[in-house]
């Protein structure tokens, strides 16, 4: 079924002096303007649209893209306010309106928020909320543990980081589990840790043996802050110096070092590790 907000491959069925139409099922023949019409196109080519509302109400095709479509949650900037409420820049020529009643908190030109993208009921007519909890799923989650999962930041708390799963549910990841800088907004890949009892979903961002490489990880930080930030171990020294001064193995090592270092934490040096932050 073909829906307003979204993001659609549709077939051109008709070329006319200010535009292409193309197939879109149940909404009928879509006008994608000239403007966004690709070099050569021609009746049977297929083109990658995003389908919404004009200003008359008219569903219409383009080929910018958007930052998000409905279903979705997004960070996107205030670039106006006005009467109904602010207008946030999604990419698109006309922006998205998040509306008084819809804004958590007064929303301000030039600043960001984390939002959902939805069809209004009434009108369908496309518009942002910043009330996440209207929309985030509320019944049981069906994650195994261990299982890779798209995460959204947004929020921190007493524990750590709250973050949307793949556009459904909240989980938290631990604060003294996070070895990489997050900001509000931020879209990173993640894993289930744990399924709890009482329905709330913990997440780490590192998969395999978590719990060593976050213990052995924590362990370096806190080293590094103690040394002035540098110690003179590598990959290269020896497993027992390593051990005396770690307690680790030099292949648990190896392992933190590498996960800290793609996550922007330390730098590896040919004398030995130090911290970036």
């Amino acid at each position: 079924m073909i829906q307003i907000g979204k993001r659609y491959s549709l077939e051109v069925v008709k070329q006319v002096n200010f535009g292409v139409y193309l197939n879109a099922q149940e909404l009928g023949q879509v006008l994608l303007p000239n403007k966004f019409v690709p070099t050569g196109c021609n009746v049977g080519d297929m083109v990658d649209v995003f389908l919404y509302l004009d200003s008359e109400d008219i569903v219409i095709a383009t080929t910018q893209k958007s930052l998000a479509q409905v279903g979705e949650y997004a960070y996107l900037k205030v670039i106006a306010t006005g009467p109904f409420g602010a207008f946030l820049d999604w990419g698109l020529d006309k922006d998205l309106l998040l509306p008084f009643g819809e804004q958590h908190k007064p929303a301000e030109e030039g600043h960001s928020y984390l939002v959902y993208v939805h069809a209004n009921h009434a009108d369908e007519r496309i518009m942002a909320s910043s009330k996440l909890d209207k929309f985030v799923d509320k019944t049981e989650a069906h994650y195994t543990e261990g299982e890779q999962v798209n995460l959204i930041i947004g929020g921190t708390t007493e524990l750590g980081y709250k973050a949307i799963i793949n556009n459904l549910h909240w989980g938290v990841i631990y604060a003294n589990e996070v070895f990489q800088k997050l900001r509000f907004g931020q879209k990173v890949t993640g894993y289930i840790k744990t399924m709890r009892s009482d329905g709330k979903i913990d997440l780490v961002l590192q998969k395999g043996d978590k719990d060593e490489l976050d213990k052995n990880a924590r362990l370096i930080i806190n080293k590094l802050r103690s040394a002035n930030g540098f110690l003179p171990l590598h990959d290269k020294t020896d497993a027992d110096v390593i051990y005396d001064k770690l307690g680790m193995s030099k292949k648990a090592f190896k392992k933190s070092i590498g996960g800290l270092f793609k996550a922007g934490e330390i730098t590896i040096e040919s004398e030995g590790i130090r911290l970036t932050v």
